[in-house]
């Protein structure tokens, strides 16, 4: 599995800044787009409440029919709102909550964190990153062009995966638009996120 850099040799160093959540989102059904909420409620073990993806095993459908009993690594979803920002700029238009996300984050570069990060969320709820989305045909069909500016690659050639970040609960609480969020590195050595 791919190692991140320590700290002291990345020029933005990961988990060294306070963030905040910009929006939340949730759909009791299995809509691409999760419209935004005035709060949302975390629940450990679980996910978000009133979700569809809420669940100690995997809700994704996708995944589901490969092994229903899986683990759900998949519990809360991620993105930063700077990526709404580049994608706007491209021409595309995306708000908070539209690309599947329930928790959208300014101020953090998520995707630059190590697997096994934990994100304080307000003033209780802890998630733990666990892997990356992988962008997929229905971000596609939202907005034609949308998957291929959700993929770039870097310059080693590395497949750059921005469509977010997965976590699961493991302290739960409430989550609303101006909490605070500040990060927790695990001991190194990091292990880079990949998809789950």
């Amino acid at each position: 599995m791919p190692t991140l850099q320590a700290p002291h040799e990345q020029p933005n160093q990961p988990g060294t800044s306070t963030g905040l959540v910009s929006a939340v989102s949730r759909s009791p059904a299995y809509t691409f787009s999760k419209p935004n909420q005035g709060s949302i409620t975390l629940l450990a073990g679980l996910g978000v409440e009133d979700d569809a993806h809420l669940g100690e095993t995997v809700k994704h459908r996708g995944r589901v029919k490969i092994n229903p009993h899986a683990p759900n690594l998949r519990q809360v979803h991620l993105i930063h709102a700077e990526l709404h920002d580049e994608l706007n700029a491209k021409g595309f238009h995306v708000t908070a909550g539209q690309i599947g996300e329930n928790i959208t984050t300014r101020g953090i570069d998520l995707l630059a964190l190590p697997v096994g990060t934990h994100l304080h969320l307000g003033p209780a709820a802890i998630v733990e990153l666990t892997g990356l989305r992988e962008p997929c045909s229905q971000i596609e069909n939202f907005q034609h062009g949308l998957l291929q500016a959700c993929i770039e690659k870097d310059e080693y050639g590395r497949v750059i995966r921005k469509a977010g970040v997965m976590s699961v609960v493991l302290v739960g609480g409430e989550v609303k638009p101006g909490d605070a969020v500040q990060v927790e590195l695990p001991p190194a050595p990091w292990r880079a996120l990949e998809v789950v």
